[in-house]
């Protein structure tokens, strides 16, 4: 007998927030009310909801023994584990902030965030050690011999604290106002209590992150990926039956290049949210999704980590406003404002400016930067315009930034390398299309007259400087100035040039 696919579902929540607590305690909530129902998985091992919140205590009173209190940041740069999400659950037990870091970063770069972070402990590997601070592993963060009982109500005063490339060339640290209290039942983003949600993506990553602690803190059965794999993906829907699933558009690509043999094999009738976010999704790739799921399961949401506002947009709304990014969410405000700092007419493009629902500084603060600001109105640095209907569309994703498989990166970081780099006279980043990645980073670099550098010599310099993906994947090498007195550069009409 044939059975009714389920209603469409929405990522607006399913009610206004009357009850939240502090997150600390909700691994315990939900244990209490389903203690063996499967709460989180990763590489094939899954924790019940009773032994995660175990767990998650064990680990707290050791970090408390490692002499965190209510207020600390604790850095976590460990690759994507059960241990990851334990680790960050137990610092919200104490109240304090837990900091996702790549475990891929280069020393320096490493150094530089925790430097502005001042963390009470790293939790990492040898990558931290190097840095000279404070480290421990998190095997050392788990004793079985200390109690999995709950522990007394803390709540943290930020609920996350997230590093990011600088635009200054250096790094900063987005630290959430939000604190570590969540309703545990009233869900939002398409999610329900109870549901399988997929997450693929790296928990350094604000929304990666934040999706998962929502989602575990409403009682869904969170899958987490050690790392991205596009087959691997599907086949972890099939396998979990998963209703929600987290993506970015370079996750899309890489799956839908699949042979549709392999593709199409999969059983994915479970399915009921695929939530994009982080780049703009290119509009026949996304025409791809709805035809092969249909509109109703493709949404996509933008904001940023500032979490000054955002948008969302199902797939059937999508397809009558194809590449917009969807209408404002209630409670916060937006203007479009040309170089002048004035509004623009309707429909053209400007620099997006928002003023959150709280006012301005109402959802963050940086540490080592500054905010990109006009009067009480805030912008990512994005470019874009609103049509008659209200909807967003962007233009481009910041001015410099280039957004590479999802991750953001600042020219300036790859130049500052680039720099520093013997018989360099300047350079230039600048991203480039790119099939999969959407964008990759191109490296315009300004030589003295003669031989030209050893390229291999250069990337292995840049290696020791820069995660692997803010690497430039092309290279050219110019005696003609890239740059006037002022040090300013004409970046735009140097992509276009090599564009055409």
């Amino acid at each position: 007998m044939d059975v009714d696919p389920p209603a469409p579902r929405s990522l607006t929540p399913t009610g206004a927030s009357m009850s939240p607590r502090p997150m600390g305690g909700l691994l315990d909530l939900q244990a209490a009310r389903d203690p063996d129902r499967a709460a989180l998985t990763c590489d094939g091992v899954t924790l019940s909801r009773a032994t995660l919140a175990a767990r998650a205590n064990r680990r707290a009173r050791a970090l408390a023994a490692a002499g965190v209190i209510e207020g600390d940041f604790v850095a976590i740069a460990l690759p994507n584990s059960l241990a990851f999400m334990e680790i960050a659950f137990a610092c919200w037990i104490l109240g304090a902030t837990p900091a996702p870091v790549s475990h891929r970063l280069p020393v320096l770069e490493l150094k530089a965030i925790l430097e502005l972070m001042q963390p009470r402990l790293v939790v990492g590997g040898e990558s931290s050690r190097a840095t000279g601070l404070s480290i421990v592993d998190e095997a050392s963060l788990y004793d079985p011999a200390l109690s999995g009982a709950p522990l007394p109500e803390h709540t943290a005063r930020h609920v996350k604290a997230i590093p990011s490339g600088g635009s200054t060339g250096r790094p900063k640290v987005i630290v959430d106002h939000a604190p570590s209290m969540l309703d545990p039942d009233v869900t939002a983003l398409g999610m329900r209590a109870g549901d399988v949600v997929v997450i693929p993506g790296p928990l350094y990553h604000a929304a990666p992150f934040g999706l998962t602690y929502m989602a575990l803190s409403w009682g869904c059965h969170v899958v987490i990926a050690p790392r991205f794999d596009a087959a691997g993906t599907l086949e972890l829907v099939q396998r979990y039956r998963g209703q929600w699933l987290y993506q970015v558009p370079t996750m899309m690509h890489r799956i839908w290049r699949l042979p549709d043999s392999e593709r199409l094999a999969f059983d994915l009738s479970s399915l009921e949210v695929v939530c994009h976010i982080a780049s703009a999704c290119p509009i026949w790739l996304k025409e791809k999704w709805i035809d092969w799921l249909g509109p109703d399961r493709v949404w996509e949401v933008y904001s940023g980590t500032e979490a000054l506002a955002s948008t969302t947009i199902g797939g059937r709304e999508w397809l009558t406003h194809k590449g917009s990014v969807g209408r404002l969410s209630p409670g916060s405000d937006i203007r479009i404002l040309g170089e002048d700092g004035q509004p623009v007419a309707p429909g053209e493009i400007g620099e997006i400016y928002f003023l959150p629902a709280g006012g301005k500084g109402a959802t963050y603060h940086y540490l080592g930067a500054e905010p990109r600001e006009r009067g009480d109105w805030e912008t990512f640095g994005d470019l874009g315009r609103i049509d008659e209907d209200g909807y967003l569309y962007l233009a481009d994703r910041r001015t410099d930034l280039v957004i590479s498989g999802g991750a953001n990166i600042y020219p300036a970081e790859i130049e500052a390398a680039l720099d520093a780099f013997p018989g360099v006279l300047a350079s230039v980043a600048i991203g480039l299309p790119h099939e999969d990645l959407g964008q990759a980073v191109h490296a315009i670099v300004e030589v003295p007259a003669g031989p030209e550098p050893d390229i291999a010599t250069l990337k292995t310099f840049l290696a020791e400087r820069l995660v692997p993906y803010k690497l430039p994947r092309s290279f050219e090498f110019t005696t003609e100035r890239l740059r006037d007195d002022a040090g300013k550069t004409r970046r735009g009409a140097l992509r276009d040039a090599r564009i055409a």
